[in-house]
């Protein structure tokens, strides 16, 4: 159907269902018992779909012990079965899953604890020479409601030990809440998207039927399990169409590859970072990637030539989505049917029972097709709000129910939308969400800073690169590397400048601010000097 404004409605089919996490276990349990659910490609362990209920259902009887329907729950860790189990497990139990990037410092996981008032936290002793279940014992100080730190690597004989406990399992329904995921804005402080069972459980079915899995496929679940890309497309998609997942603790690409082979792949989700490693493994062109049906990637740019390179080399079709964690994730996508340019160039149409609009951002009315303005979403999927944040929650979501995205986008009369750029300035690395306040915030406080603007540079690889623009201080010389270990100090390493320059002065507005998008344009052209090592 064409439109004549840009606005849009998804199709009704599928339906949007009224059920839950554990409902759609129970689902594949019931009908399909005995099909693979998990397996984990490092160890080569695997999971029935009726084994995967089992350890889930004496996992809630473990947690409800501990905990009461409601509390909040942090899962703090890679990609290890156990954080599947525990997902479902908390479901199951009524909790509320709190989810925790591993990679996180001690300081950054503190925030999230505390903000979150996570009553217990689900971890593993070490994660790439960070000791997680150390420092979530010693952040107990920091965050008065966490009563109990629990190693996921024990919880299978915790699990046993408490199966039929005696703890009677409440009832959850699809209103519920069941996960709060931490995103951020212009302020810098991470902000907790709530996100109910309804919303999760039927975006992770829609997105990977669209993308032609079914009952029986093999997808792989490599995206990180913190990311709503991980825990919702790829672990409740896989669930709710009762394919078997192959879960890969961490990328690398020759392990990917392998894993595509040696389990017939039919789908994966990745970022055009981990795609781009992929292709330019050496033994790519030399892989039997005959199984790989369709590929899907967001969260980042997807540069034109990537999708060709990969539907002619894998003889694959390829998707892209619109994904935003506080929309459950997926609010459009292409088809994999669509055209070339369509799956080039357009984040294609509304997901169903989802309706979308541009709008002018500065009146809210909605634009003509082909206009540019701010793309909003509205239906199942859209946030109950941000977890004891209700002004920041007014902020995105308006009266009538828009979750306001904050991209800038244009839609044609057909309903397939263009991304055009950001209202806000955040950077996406690799798919990973940066936000320069958090960095100029540290960054200020090195004595030999003056000034400092944080924006994203376009990359081919990471789509986009973090770099600092420094005024030094009053008689200071600002070294790179020693700016690069003031911020490693208490970032993330995704989070640290990749690029370093040194300005004299920065272009302002009439009312003070820092013109980024001056600074940009000043780098395009070469006129930025770069930051002494």
């Amino acid at each position: 159907m064409m439109v004549t404004t840009a606005h849009s409605v998804g199709p009704t089919t599928p339906p949007v269902r009224e059920t839950t996490l554990g409902g759609i276990l129970v689902e594949a349990a019931a009908t399909e018992p005995d099909r693979l659910a998990i397996v984990a490609s490092g160890s080569g362990e695997s999971w029935t779909y009726h084994e995967l209920h089992q350890f889930a259902c004496a996992g809630a009887d473990a947690l409800a012990v501990r905990f009461a329907p409601g509390e909040r729950v942090a899962v703090w860790a890679h990609n290890v079965p156990e954080w599947v189990i525990g997902e479902f497990a908390c479901a199951l139990a009524g909790l509320v899953i709190v989810t925790v990037n591993p990679a996180f410092t001690p300081r950054e996981a503190q925030y999230v604890l505390a903000q979150s008032g996570a009553a217990g936290v689900l971890t593993v002793g070490d994660y790439r020479g960070s000791p997680l279940l150390q420092i979530a014992e010693t952040l107990r100080a920091e965050c008065p409601a966490l009563r109990e730190v629990i190693d996921l690597e024990q919880f299978g004989a915790l699990a046993r030990n408490s199966a039929g406990a005696g703890v009677a399992l409440p009832g959850t329904h699809a209103g519920d809440a069941v996960m709060i995921q931490y995103t951020s804005g212009t302020t810098g402080r991470p902000k907790g998207a709530v996100l109910n069972h309804r919303g999760l459980v039927n975006n992770g079915h829609h997105t990977l039927r669209q993308m032609g899995i079914e009952s029986g496929d093999v997808t792989l679940t490599v995206m990180p399990l913190f990311h709503t890309a991980g825990s919702v497309l790829c672990v409740l998609g896989a669930v709710s169409n009762q394919a078997t997942q192959v879960l890969v603790p961490s990328f690398e690409p020759g392990h990917v590859l392998d894993v595509i082979e040696k389990y017939g792949v039919n789908a994966l989700l990745a970022v055009p970072t981990m795609l781009i490693a992929l292709v330019e493994h050496p033994s790519f062109s030399i892989r039997d990637l005959s199984s790989v049906r369709v590929v899907g990637s967001g969260g980042a740019t997807v540069p034109p030539p990537l999708v060709e390179r990969l539907e002619q080399a894998l003889d694959a079709d390829f998707v892209i989505i619109m994904g935003q964690t506080e929309a459950s994730p997926v609010s459009a996508m292409t088809r994999p049917d669509d055209s070339p340019d369509d799956k080039a160039n357009t984040i294609g149409t509304a997901m169903p029972g989802v309706e979308l609009k541009i709008v002018d951002p500065t009146t809210g009315a909605t634009v003509s097709p082909g206009e540019v303005g701010e793309y909003c979403t509205r239906g199942y999927h859209v946030m109950d709000g941000y977890y004891q944040m209700p002004q920041e929650t007014a902020q995105a979501i308006d009266a009538d129910g828009w979750l306001h995205s904050g991209d800038l986008c244009s839609m044609d009369e057909r309903g397939y939308c263009r991304i055009e750029g950001r209202l806000k300035d955040m950077i996406i690395r690799g798919g990973e969400n940066v936000y320069p306040r958090e960095i100029e915030d540290r960054l200020y406080q090195h004595p030999a800073v003056g000034e400092v603007a944080v924006l994203g540079l376009p990359d081919d690889r990471w789509g986009e690169v973090v770099a600092a623009f420094v005024r030094p201080a009053l008689g200071q010389v600002p070294r790179a590397t020693a700016l690069q270990t003031w911020v490693r100090a208490s970032l993330s390493a995704h989070k640290a400048p990749q690029h370093w320059f040194i300005v004299d002065a920065f272009p302002l507005t009439g009312s003070g601010k820092i013109q980024k998008f001056k600074l940009l344009e000043g780098w395009q052209a070469g006129d930025v000097a770069p930051m002494g090592e």
